[in-house]
């Protein structure tokens, strides 16, 4: 009996070792197969100024390659473009009002989660190099890399990657998910060489007000566009050089636009559209595009679902493209959401919109206010050229319609983007639109109602302060 009892023992001993060395072998596996990740943000880069999405200006040969070796999205977008709103729902997959970023310089709400905490139950260390501008410590714990500037407003744009592959190389059995938070063309343009940039033979963007001190500027922009450029693909040899290429999945993103009138702080196409490409080798198709919208509270779940982690839909106002990246779907959201709230950037002017991927309608709900930005519409060292359009708009019928485009804003706007994407052309008078007019103004409010924003009360002085202090939505809790 007990030589029974000791075979069965040893039998059941054996079965163990070898369930468990097949379930650890299944994971080193599975381990092997998820990539890494690598994730690549521009710093105030307007998207249409890129060749990619047909910039004639400068040349981004990197760009263009990352593009011909992935998957290029022709509508991709962020929620807020300013810097601390977009990167908030970068990493939390929450848009502004529920993440509580509905301005900028402010923390997300206590008690949330973020990439590092999603990609970490993965099994990823998470870190970032460069531009951070993500707060409290304690929710976005990145392993802090050094090597890349972070200082978004330096005169310089330091680029050193031998951090940066320490990081990598350290645990070759552990995936990484690393971003580099470039800081260029973030103002001032001091980096690059503009030199060879002919001012005069400029195509400026029809946004601007054409004058010669927009011009000296915008040159300088372009040359820092170069810089990102050598900088992008800086990192992608990197990758060569190590060996992960083909197990690195790399994402860049443009942000924002420019910190140009029409750009940045605005909630125009100019302003929320971003560059976007996905090199995923073996998954996406090379020199691909698609017409499939995404924004920005899309990339965490998708990059947990690459991870191979399930998605609770609760956690997240975005979904995840997996299959469009697979190829298996040419098309994902319907509908993509912006808000702006211009304190403390300036004077409340809050403003809501939404896209169906064609259409864009703007509601500004304070247009009886001047939109002053205090970064644009004032003489300022990082800002030279603005006096320069006050001066000429007297004489130029051209520049005067664009400072008033910029200050003065109707209550309503409705743009095709496909056909007007600097949206200067405002069809809300059309009689020809007036069914689209009615069904985006619908989407919009449903998109206030559920996401419980209270609009033009939400862009005071007083909320954004409770929101420095952690405070969120004083307002929100009220009328709960």
């Amino acid at each position: 009996m007990n030589r029974n009892k000791n075979l069965l023992r040893t039998g059941l001993l054996v079965i163990s070792i070898c369930l468990s060395t097949t379930l650890a072998q299944s994971v080193d596996t599975d381990r092997e197969r998820v990539p890494n990740i690598l994730i690549i943000i521009a710093d105030d880069a307007t998207y249409n100024d890129l060749p990619l999405y047909g910039g004639s200006n400068v040349k981004t040969p990197s760009i263009d390659r990352l593009a011909s070796e992935g998957l290029t999205f022709n509508r991709a977008f962020l929620s807020m473009s300013m810097c601390v709103p977009c990167r908030a729902e970068l990493y939390t997959g929450m848009y502004p009002v529920r993440n509580g970023v509905c301005w900028n310089h402010v923390p997300v709400r206590s008690g949330l989660r973020s990439i590092v905490q999603y990609l970490g139950d993965l099994g990823y260390r998470t870190g970032i190099a460069g531009k951070v501008h993500a707060s409290p410590r304690e929710i976005f714990n990145f392993e802090m890399v050094e090597g890349l500037e972070r200082d978004c407003v330096s005169e310089t744009a330091g680029f050193d990657i031998q951090e940066l592959k320490e990081f990598i190389m350290r645990d070759e059995k552990q995936p990484f998910c690393l971003v580099a938070a470039l800081v260029v063309p973030h103002i001032p343009w001091t980096v690059g060489d503009p030199s060879h940039f002919d001012p005069k033979a400029l195509e400026l963007p029809p946004y601007l007000a054409d004058t010669r001190d927009t011009r000296e500027q915008y040159r300088k922009y372009l040359a820092e566009l170069e810089v990102l450029d050598y900088q992008l693909g800086e990192l992608l040899r990197m990758l060569e050089t190590l060996g992960k290429s083909d197990n690195t999945l790399v994402i860049f993103t443009s942000e924002q636009g420019a910190q140009l009138p029409g750009c940045k702080w605005t909630n125009w196409n100019t302003g929320i559209h971003t560059a976007f490409i996905v090199r995923w080798p073996g998954k996406t198709m090379p020199g691909s595009r698609t017409d499939a919208m995404i924004q920005y509270a899309d990339v965490l779940p998708t990059l947990i679902e690459v991870a191979g982690g399930q998605v609770a839909p609760e956690d997240f106002d975005g979904t995840s493209f997996l299959e469009v990246l697979l190829g298996i779907r040419i098309d994902h959201r319907s509908y993509a959401y912006f808000m702006h709230n211009n304190i403390p950037e300036g004077p409340s002017y809050p403003i809501r919109s939404v896209t169906n991927g064609k259409y864009h309608y703007i509601r500004n709900l304070k247009p009886e206010n001047v939109y002053i930005e205090k970064h644009v519409t004032t003489l300022m060292p990082l800002n030279p050229y603005w006096d320069s359009w006050m001066f000429d708009s007297w004489e130029n019928d051209h520049t005067f319609d664009m400072v008033r485009r910029y200050m003065v804003r109707p209550q309503e706007e409705l743009y095709c983007m496909d056909t007007d994407p600097n949206e200067l052309v405002n069809l809300v008078g059309d009689e020809e639109y007036q069914i689209v007019l009615r069904q985006l103004s619908a989407e919009l409010d449903q998109w206030m109602r559920n996401q419980q924003d209270p609009g033009a009360s939400l862009d005071s002085k007083i909320e954004w302060e409770n929101a420095r202090e952690g405070s969120h939505f004083e307002i929100i809790r009220q009328i709960r």
